[in-house]
């Protein structure tokens, strides 16, 4: 009886089917498990890139909160009112600045000191010394406002006010992997803390004006920049993005839940997070367990004034919707995969017979052939290549003739392959010329870049040789003012208008400098979404409309347009800041999207405020032309051009005492603005 081995050596059936399943039972199952590996490593690759750069971006968030806040005091310290009143010692107006400055800005205290740092008045609890910190040396030493991280003890909290102490103090909850600690109770603070002086006419500080806003239980704060890092829309189906800071390795302001409608505070970092960030100093990505569950984190050191780690800025990404989504995909993928073997083996074992028997009968005959047995194959049910040997091989035996008929045939079919390759010619050279048209339009691209590119330089060059002579009257001003002295006391008030209006022209300058190549120094044409793009833009404006207690209703609904997202943006921050400054407190302002006739949308921003006269309307988009006593007037004219840019337009119409309605027609494809027959033919027709 003949061996296996020898079996599947001697007939083709078995080494065929040999040959067909190797692939299947071993290649296939083995690109497979490589590519569920791979696909798992470069899953978190990409979530470790992600937190990565959500880290970067809540950074940035932190570092400018700071500097508002230190705007903000720079604002109040500079202003005309909190000026007279300090030189009138009129304590009472003070107090009240300094209470609307806390409100407005959103500090926990604010206090003015002398330049040695002994308090004037506090706002609550009257005269209450602060913390010396090297903020203040800072300072005093620079001459310029500062801001920094600072941690205050109980102690120095309950002399600054004992609400803020209680406010901070919270107990530490058992948290696993965390160092062990014999502390039950955090009492400390972690406080943005900025200082802004304010001079005499001869530059010596005079006083100081001191904030600070506590982070311990401000979820205010944690979640202004997760919403700026995590919007809905970036986050998973079923996952959450948190943002946390810690003091120490404490939570002491975050968006971890811990239970329902509860916040992770008090609880603590892990022992490995602590000794690579605190302890370490360095960034840490990695794959942690937080309070309750697994996230994708990355934390980053807070350094305070005195360049100590006093604790970390932490972003991460719940892990369990990535990972559900992870097993889904490996899941199909393989029954997939196991279903497509199962059928491509049924179809190959049905083909093989096929195969097989026309080759064993044709083995057959030639056998017989060879005894002398004058056999045909005769009519085969197969019609492949087999099924057409077997056919010719009968033909051969009949007759020379039925050669010479197939061999017309190959020719025949040999012309019909030349005529395709012949046609898959062409189509390539087809393909070729498209490309090399591509090219030359991608010339042409880039050398109107380059013009661009040179008439944004010229701008440039006028912005500076403008901000020279202006530099030249500032320097001159101060040598007039030196040498005059006492004497120039009668005309103070002439000198400070002309340094005003030196540096209005100076600030006019680089306004046209930054608004010199509107559509140019932003990113490509995208699709953008109408509903978004306004969320996102009354966040960017809610101060002012906080301000002035305005009520924003919206009437949008789904609209896109082609356009680039930060210019659109641009205007419509334009357009509602204008509409704040037009209405009364409590005013009301409506946001609407509709139909502009087949090409597009109109956009429309309605105050109820108090309107523009009819003899200035048709000037509101003339570069400098403003009615507010203030800014340069280049916010609507610059807006005007962005839109013209991609071949929009924008209108506005007014009832003077009522309302004022702008209205911004965008297509939904842009016509550019070098296609200046197409531009005026569509604001013609509008």
């Amino acid at each position: 009886m003949p061996s296996f081995s020898h079996t599947i050596r001697s007939n083709l059936r078995y080494k065929l089917l040999l040959l067909v399943a190797l692939p299947f039972v071993v290649i296939v199952p083995a690109i497979l498990g490589g590519t569920i590996l791979w696909s798992r490593s470069f899953s978190y690759d990409q979530l470790y890139q992600r937190v990565t750069t959500d880290l970067a971006v809540a950074g940035d968030a932190f570092e400018s909160i700071q500097r508002d806040d230190l705007q903000a005091l720079a604002s109040t310290a500079e202003s005309f009112a909190f000026r007279s009143s300090l030189s009138e010692d009129d304590d009472e107006q003070l107090r009240d600045i300094i209470e609307l400055l806390a409100l407005t800005a959103g500090f926990d205290f604010v206090r003015l000191t002398d330049a040695g740092g002994q308090p004037r008045f506090h706002r609550r609890e009257g005269n209450v010394k602060g913390k010396e910190s090297r903020l203040m040396e800072q300072v005093r030493r620079l001459g310029i406002g500062a801001y920094g991280v600072e941690v205050y003890t109980n102690e120095e909290l309950v002399r600054l006010d004992e609400a803020l102490a209680q406010r901070a103090r919270m107990p530490l909850v058992d948290t696993l992997h965390a160092q062990p600690s014999t502390r039950d109770t955090e009492d400390r603070a972690l406080v943005l803390r900025a200082v802004y002086p304010l001079k005499n006419r001869a530059g010596v500080i005079v006083a100081m004006l001191d904030a600070g806003v506590l982070v311990n239980r401000n979820f205010e704060f944690v979640d202004r920049i997760r919403n700026l890092v995590y919007s809905p829309r970036t986050v998973a189906a079923g996952g959450r993005g948190t943002v946390t800071v810690t003091l120490d390795d404490v939570r002491i302001s975050t968006n971890v839940p811990y239970a329902a409608g509860e916040r992770a505070l008090g609880t603590r970092e892990s022992a490995s997070v602590r000794a690579a960030v605190l302890e370490g100093g360095s960034d840490w990505v990695a794959r942690t367990f937080v309070v309750n569950d697994w996230y994708i984190s990355a934390y980053t050191p807070i350094v305070d004034v005195h360049g100590e780690r006093v604790g970390m800025l932490h972003t991460s990404l719940l892990e369990r919707p990535y990972r559900s989504a992870y097993y889904r995909a490996i899941t199909v993928l393989g029954s997939v995969a196991l279903l497509a073997m199962l059928a491509l083996g049924a179809i190959l074992v049905r083909g093989a017979r096929g195969i097989f028997r026309p080759i064993e009968t044709i083995t057959q005959v030639v056998r017989a052939t060879r005894a002398g047995d004058n056999q045909r194959i005769g009519p085969l049910a197969s019609q492949d290549e087999i099924g057409e040997l077997a056919r010719e091989f009968d033909s051969m035996l009949e007759s020379l003739a039925q050669k010479n008929r197939q061999i017309l045939a190959f020719t025949d079919q040999l012309e019909d392959k030349v005529a395709h390759r012949t046609r898959e010619l062409s189509r390539k050279n087809q393909e070729l010329q498209r490309t090399i048209d591509l090219l030359h339009e991608t010339r042409q691209q880039l050398a109107l870049a380059e013009k661009l590119a040179a008439l944004g330089e010229l701008t440039a060059g006028v912005a500076h040789e403008i901000n020279n002579p202006i530099a030249v009257m500032l320097g001159n001003l101060e040598v007039l003012v030196k040498e005059l002295g006492a004497q120039a006391a009668p005309v103070q008030t002439e000198i400070d208008l002309i340094v005003e209006q030196i540096y209005r022209v100076r600030a006019i300058v680089d306004k046209l400098l930054q608004y010199s190549r509107p559509g140019h120094n932003a990113g490509e044409v995208e699709p953008v979404d109408i509903e978004p793009l306004v969320d996102d833009t009354l966040l960017l404006v809610k101060h002012e409309l906080v301000r002035k207690q305005a009520r924003v209703e919206k009437h949008l609904g789904e609209a896109t347009v082609h356009i680039n997202r930060q210019e659109l943006q641009q205007v419509l921050v334009n357009l509602l800041l204008n509409a704040a400054h037009a209405v009364e407190n409590g005013g009301r302002i409506e946001i609407s999207v509709q139909p502009w006739r087949d090409i597009g949308v109109t956009l429309s921003v309605l105050d109820f405020g108090k309107g523009i006269a009819a003899d200035e309307l048709p000037r509101v988009f003339d570069p400098f032309y403003t009615s507010k006593g203030s800014g340069t007037g280049l916010g609507l004219s610059v807006s005007y051009s962005i839109v013209r840019h991609y071949g929009g337009h924008i209108t506005a119409a007014s009832a003077p005492g009522q309302w004022t309605r702008f209205d911004v027609h965008l297509r939904y494809r842009p016509v550019y603005e070098n296609d200046l027959a197409a531009a005026d033919n569509y604001a013609a027709n509008t």
